[in-house]
């Protein structure tokens, strides 16, 4: 790959530089900073992030042990080593050790003033808390809490919204040592006791409904369903959200309300922490439930303190003062990072409702309006912006954006040349990929390191990520399977119910003894670079090449007229090419005629290969998405190669509980015409 740098207003092409650390990064990033503490306090001298990151993979104690003395993790109790055992699974992280992650996400006492939380919603009207009043709410509901019964590894959950009442009602949670777990209000009544049953909940909090842009979505009937199949809850908490009422729950701000009076140091309320080890469970996330149970991933209080500490800091650059929007609800890992702001001392905006509602341009507009430093915003909704012709460059000035986020699919590069021309060269886009199984990343960006268009620019830092092939070899320049080499502290505790461990291994750990697989497929460049190309076990098998989904996507998605697509590689049992299915969702007023399928093969020949073309190209109503916005590429295979929809999904861990409906049609159709189809 030649790497030059972009000329704006000229088409981009893979692997143009689209940003350049500024001169002084050493100087003014966080990860620089870092650096001259190692060189002051270790003596080790690092100038980029190539020979950071070695050194991070290589020396596990020295670098994990720095990451715990630079942030000065609050420990009760010592711990004896940084990593007592090394192999995977079973890793020992800081035995000995006792902490709690709350005692560092309040901030000092210095920072009481500081607003730290901004609650966005269309169902009210704005909360704003300092790190005072976020402290004296937290306090109360750990009071509350413990009044309900709440022991260290008793399990709270919330039906809940991603506002600050969640937040508060997590701290304390944490506080107590005991387990949090959260489903998202849009989730249907199955999803959300396919998960929380699981885990056998002591408190439920819900809300009666919500505003979702100008709908209002009345939650009682699935609140009653799901309070009804979990025989182990004690109280239902009705955080009162908005108008709506739950029966027979008892009310949040009155159970706040009730609390005694709290202890206070120079006017600071006071929270008292439960010490647990690194290793005791923080919350429990939950997979997409798309093909299966979704797995009840289990993540401890050190790991994701340690992780998020040495992420944020040092991938995100994040600071105190610095302010983190990133539209999440609470079903996704990304909404525990960005809680997770709040360690390294910076505020967090959190958004609940429709967020295309009324327009594109609600979430740049919200930036403005609440100062945000760094923003999320997923592939998805970049290229929307980019296609929909969204021009930011007269709010530019107006805006305190240092760095926008993304994750959750592969970014073409238009989308990189997009935000770069439209917030210019002193906005960093950080485009990384990780999952619910760390709660982080595995490879992203780096304050230190240009950013290539269409390629994520490092591995993370203590991730010793790589490709390899079916057997274990290393490969660059060629896709491969996404492993981890060694251990992460945020690797999960284990799966909750998973007593022997057996279900952990399988997942992760079976193909490549002693080594994580990923699931993702992915390519690294000879500079380190990489693009991850889709779900390895989606991955289509064209004539013995393989080709990665996200290529597809983003030649499809970019024509005019198409608003959605999903491919399939259907295998042919004898060995032959098999049968490459296109299937595509149309903008309104667009109808799929062989003019349009001619230009789809016409571009996928010339931007790919003639084995990207495919076999035959569908129109379905929409795309068949997880409430998290993945495509359902392994169900609508497994579903068209025989398989009953209630084998390889639940409706209500669907965005659109009937998209897949068509697909069970379509199947029925191929097997009703060709009896072999699918067998």
């Amino acid at each position: 790959m030649t790497w030059r740098t972009w000329d704006p207003g000229t088409p981009v092409q893979q692997g143009d530089i689209v940003w350049t650390p500024p001169v002084d990064v050493l100087e003014t990033s966080q990860v620089g900073q870092y650096l001259t503490w190692l060189a002051r306090e270790r003596g080790h001298r690092f100038t980029t992030h190539d020979e950071l990151w070695r050194w991070s993979v290589t020396d596990l104690d020295g670098f994990w042990g720095s990451v715990w003395d630079y942030f000065e993790v609050q420990a009760r109790m010592p711990h004896r080593a940084v990593l007592g055992r090394r192999e995977m699974p079973g890793a020992e992280w800081f035995p000995g050790a006792t902490l709690n992650y709350v005692d560092h996400a309040l901030g000092r006492p210095e920072d009481a003033s500081t607003v730290a939380v901004m609650g966005r919603s269309q169902t009210r009207e704005d909360v704003d808390l300092t790190l005072g009043e976020l402290r004296e709410q937290v306090a109360e509901a750990r009071d509350a809490l413990q009044r309900l019964g709440v022991r260290r590894g008793d399990r709270v959950v919330g039906y809940v919204p991603n506002v600050p009442e969640s937040l508060v009602a997590f701290l304390a949670t944490a506080s107590l040592g005991a387990v949090w777990a959260s489903c998202a209000t849009e989730f249907g009544p199955r999803a959300v006791i396919d998960r929380f049953a699981q885990v056998d909940p002591t408190v439920l909090l819900v809300v009666g409904g919500y505003r979702y842009g100008s709908k209002d979505v009345d939650r009682s009937a699935e609140v009653a369903e799901i309070r009804a199949a979990l025989p182990t809850v004690q109280h239902v908490v009705d955080l009162e959200y908005g108008p709506w009422r739950v029966e027979d729950a008892l009310s949040w701000r009155e159970l706040l309300d009730a609390a005694p009076e709290l202890e206070r140091v120079d006017g600071l309320a006071q929270v008292p922490t439960e010490a647990v080890a690194f290793d005791h469970p923080l919350v429990v996330l939950f997979s997409s439930g798309t093909t299966g149970q979704p797995k009840a991933i289990v993540h401890g209080h050190g790991g994701i303190l340690l992780e998020h500490l040495k992420n944020h800091a040092f991938s995100w650059d994040m600071r105190p003062g610095d302010r983190m929007l990133w539209f999440s609800t609470t079903a996704w890992m990304m909404w525990n990072a960005l809680i997770s702001s709040l360690l390294v001392r910076a505020g967090i905006v959190m958004i609940d409702g429709n967020p295309l509602w009324p327009d594109l341009e609600w979430q740049w507009r919200l930036a403005e309006e609440t100062g945000a430093t760094i923003m999320g915003a997923s592939p998805g909704y970049l290229m929307a912006c980019r296609k929909e012709g969204v021009d930011l460059r007269d709010r530019r000035d107006r805006l305190s954006l240092r760095m926008i986020g993304s994750a959750g699919a592969p970014l073409p590069p238009e989308g990189y040349a997009w935000v770069a021309e439209q917030l210019g060269p002193d906005v960093q886009l950080n485009v990384g990929s990780g999952g619910t199984d760390v709660c982080s990343g595995l490879v992203q960006n780096s304050p230190l390191v240009p950013v290539w268009a269409g390629e994520i620019s490092a591995r993370c830092l203590g991730a010793d990520v790589h490709a390899w092939s079916e057997t274990g070899e290393e490969l660059v320049g060629e896709l491969g399977e996404l492993v981890v080499t060694s251990p992460m502290p945020s690797m999960p505790v284990g799966f909750w119910g998973d007593d022997d461990g057996e279900r952990l291994r399988s997942t992760y750990f079976d193909h490549y003894p002693g080594v994580w697989r990923h699931g993702d497929w992915i390519v690294f460049a000879d500079n380190g670079s990489c693009h991850v190309a889709g779900r390895s076990d989606a991955t289509l098998n064209r004539g013995g090449v393989r080709l990665g989904t996200a290529e597809f996507y983003r030649v499809v998605e970019a024509l005019p007229g198409v608003a959605d697509s999903l491919v399939v590689h259907l295998e042919d049992p004898e060995g032959g090419n098999g049968h490459l299915l296109l299937l595509v969702s149309l903008e309104d007023g667009v109808d799929l005629d062989d003019a349009l399928r001619g230009t789809i093969a016409r571009a996928l020949r010339t931007a790919l290969s003639p084995r990207h073309v495919p076999d035959e190209v569908l129109q379905l109503p929409v795309i068949p998405r997880n409430l998290t916005g993945k495509k359902l590429e392994l169900p609508v295979k497994r579903i068209l190669q025989g398989q009953s929809l209630e084998q390889v999904a639940s409706r209500d861990a669907l965005a659109v509980p009937t998209s897949l409906d068509p697909v069970v049609a379509l199947a029925g159709s191929r097997r009703a015409t060709d009896p072999e189809e699918g067998q």
